[in-house]
């Protein structure tokens, strides 16, 4: 695919005042019509043939109450249709002001040759006052919005401004307030694919579904979790992380999941418990929970193998067999509080139910404040391909989360539910959680699908 063959609007040199020109342009031609249209009758008893703007007793043209009033009308319109184009076409407005914004990026930059050349003029002595610059070379950039994302994309021609060209991830998403969300390399260019308004992407909590393997969790964004299995949940107080997690297990309470459900604080969590089954605060209960899922995901393998209609390669979905969720929160305050022995003994259970939990259908969903090295050792942290940090977090939380070695920009927004996350894609975006009224009340609903739950077995193989 050639870069000449992209639909999408050039960025030139001249979009550097893109927004004042149509703006100006477009009032200046209504201002005009409107003022002519109401004025139409005194244009058309005019006599052209003998008007003259020049008089000997002065000016010919003098403004009546009536050609004053038009004025206010025409500036009224002008103000009018401005008000009304911003409201209604806000994205063709926003699209000029990329376009005006990549311009001057490159300008301010210097990402572009130019010549100088001197001016003709009536006195040849004022000839060394009258250079100017002409740009004899500007890279080719291509811009396009289309369905909430922008498409952009640099010409790479191995010329001098190659390695600025692809490295505009920070540029553009500060610059655009966008989130990367791809970034591909192709024969002599590079695509930015940008996110658009994220919160405008936000969805409520009964919009959160469950469905063919995956979660949705925002209008563009979906946990895959049978591909890309486990989750690790990170943030602080009144982040919205607690909330977050309620979210998830309302929705996969609508699906024929099994939950498992720890909670080492006694929280909001543990309240499910008067509500659901599998549910514990308690120490010892929760080591017993850990051995317990691994032992019944062992079982399943090993039982998946036996089915008249196992196929290899194929997990426990194609089998018609129920996710199994464990919903570990404050993870890290419970491994402090372990022995040593238990916690190299709970560790171990984990990691194994991570590295072989995808074809059986045993997920985790760890949460906890930060993800310290200490209590997620041997890369077990790396096999969580669904990452979420949640609220104000530090570098060095960030760090942890996404790896030391990512060059995101992180901000920080005064917005309840909002963080960033990676969906396994390496990209890292700004997410929002599901929005949830303030009427909603978690403990009855879960208790509501619970109850529905209960008469539901938990294994359902399909039929060979």
């Amino acid at each position: 695919m050639s870069i000449l063959k992209y639909k999408g609007k050039r960025i030139r040199a001249s979009d550097k005042s893109l927004v004042y020109r149509f703006c100006g342009g477009s009032l200046l031609f209504l201002f005009v019509a409107v003022i002519l249209l109401l004025n139409l009758g005194q244009i058309m008893r005019t006599d052209w043939d003998t008007f003259s703007l020049i008089r000997n007793d002065g000016l010919a043209l003098s403004l009546s109450p009536y050609n004053f009033i038009t004025i206010i009308i025409a500036t009224g319109s002008c103000l009018l249709v401005a008000f009304l184009y911003y409201r209604f076409c806000f994205d063709r407005y926003k699209q000029l002001t990329h376009r005006q914004k990549l311009a001057r990026m490159v300008l301010e930059n210097g990402w572009y040759e130019a010549v100088t050349t001197q001016g003709n003029s009536f006195f040849t002595d004022l000839q060394s006052s009258k250079s100017k610059e002409k740009i004899s070379y500007f890279p080719r950039m291509y811009y396009r919005m289309e369905k909430g994302l922008l498409h952009i994309q640099c010409e790479i021609t191995l010329g001098k401004y190659q390695d600025q060209l692809l490295q505009l991830e920070d540029k553009l998403e500060s610059g655009l307030y966008c989130e990367l969300t791809d970034k591909l390399l192709y024969d002599g260019y590079v695509e930015y694919t940008l996110l658009y308004d994220m919160i405008a992407n936000r969805i409520s909590i009964e919009e959160v579904q469950a469905e063919n393997g995956g979660l949705r969790l925002m209008k563009n964004l979906v946990w895959e979790y049978d591909a890309l299995p486990h989750a690790l949940i990170c943030g602080g107080t009144g982040g919205g992380k607690t909330y977050f997690i309620l979210t998830i297990i309302e929705a996969l309470l609508r699906t024929n999941t099994v939950l498992y459900i720890l909670d080492p604080k006694n929280a909001d969590l543990a309240d499910l418990g008067t509500v659901m089954d599998k549910v514990y605060y308690k120490k010892e209960d929760m080591i017993d929970c850990v051995n317990g899922f691994y032992d019944g995901m062992v079982a399943r393998s090993e039982a998946m193998k036996l089915m008249p209609n196992y196929k290899t390669g194929q997990n426990y979905a194609y089998l018609g067999l129920a996710p199994h969720f464990f919903i570990f929160d404050e993870y890290v305050a419970f491994m402090e509080c372990l022995t040593t022995k238990e916690s190299v003994a709970i560790l171990s259970q984990l990691k194994k139910i991570v590295m072989l939990g995808r074809q059986a259908g045993y997920f985790l969903i760890l949460a906890c404040q930060r993800p310290d090295a200490k209590y997620f050792s041997d890369g077990i942290r790396d096999n969580f391909n669904f990452r979420v940090a949640l609220g104000r977090m530090s570098e060095l939380g960030y760090g942890m989360m996404f790896g030391s070695d990512t060059q995101k920009k992180f901000f920080q927004k005064r917005i309840k539910g909002r963080g960033y996350c990676d969906v396994g894609t390496s990209v890292i975006s700004e997410f929002y959680t599901p929005l949830v009224p303030k009427e909603h009340d978690f403990l009855q609903t879960i208790g509501t699908l619970a109850n529905v739950r209960k008469a539901v077995p938990e294994e359902q193989p399909m039929e060979d």
